[in-house]
């Protein structure tokens, strides 16, 4: 590994960034984010693969674990932590899980992710099996808290996918899905929170979207089943009703949808009337 060229630690393009006006920065900052749709773009065939293998390991009943460390970490947990209320999903079926436990998702826990067995062993907490995907993600690629995991995963048999932001990465090699965005170096050199970060947010977004609509979660274009907690979801619900069954009455679609509790059962109910 010690060899491995990460073009994500290589020198940013720009020089003095100290020296430089607000505006000159910001505008360096924006051109760069500006390349990362695009990298993403040329990834679609290795995220698509990946969406469909998880797809159906979740319609057979298994789980989508997401493991990193730092911001990749971090961004993990986001993705999960979203599901139950956007899709209704039970919390526990989409996990994510970072180097260092939860402490790290606000500060940084030292040495954490170079601990190549403990990955797995947060995994284990889970009983994890060959019914679950887990997706490594990191940045770099060289990540040993996440290599590890997926190489304890593929011994066992179980499914694993990959995003990080270098070619050809260690990563890569450990996941039978791996997905590789290369957006080059950072603005601030080595700064993987950046257009790395970036890429992985938007790849996660993909995945987990993708996923939900594959296994039912969502109709024609709407989150049916999406958690009513709190008052701006509830009158988005309360408008997916009147849509749906037609009603002119805002009131009456909105106590429908209050007693079945999401958009989907409200007008099944309301069609079996």
């Amino acid at each position: 590994m010690k060899d491995f060229v990460k073009v994500t630690e290589q020198d940013s393009p720009y020089r003095h960034l100290d020296k430089m006006p607000v505006g000159e920065l910001l505008e360096h900052i924006n051109a760069e984010d500006r390349q990362v749709p695009d990298a993403v773009a040329k990834a679609i065939p290795q995220i698509e693969k990946l969406v469909v293998a998880i797809s159906d390991k979740m319609l057979a009943g298994g789980r989508l674990f997401y493991i990193g460390a730092g911001t990749s970490g971090r961004l993990g947990i986001l993705d999960a932590s979203e599901i139950p209320p956007t899709y209704g999903m039970p919390y526990g079926l989409v996990i994510g899980l970072i180097a260092g436990g939860e402490v790290a998702i606000q500060k940084a826990v030292e040495n954490a992710e170079d601990d190549v067995d403990q990955g797995w062993k947060d995994l284990e907490k889970y009983f994890i099996s060959d019914n679950d995907v887990v997706v490594g993600i990191a940045a770099s690629g060289t990540t040993p808290y996440v290599i590890g995991a997926l190489k304890h995963c593929r011994e066992k048999g179980i499914t694993t996918g990959s995003i990080s932001c270098n070619p050809q990465s260690p990563v890569s090699e450990q996941a039978d899905f791996p997905i590789e965005v290369v957006v080059g170096p950072e603005v601030v050199t080595g700064s993987t929170r950046m257009k790395s970060g970036t890429a992985q947010k938007l790849v996660l977004n993909m995945i987990s979207t993708a996923v939900m609509i594959q296994i039912g979660r969502v109709e024609d274009n709407k989150m049916v089943n999406m958690q009513l907690s709190n008052e701006k979801i509830v009158d988005r619900g309360t408008r997916m009703v009147m849509s749906r069954l037609r009603l002119e009455d805002y009131e009456t679609a909105r106590q429908l949808l209050l007693k079945w509790g999401s958009v989907k059962k409200a007008i099944e109910s309301h069609a079996q009337h």
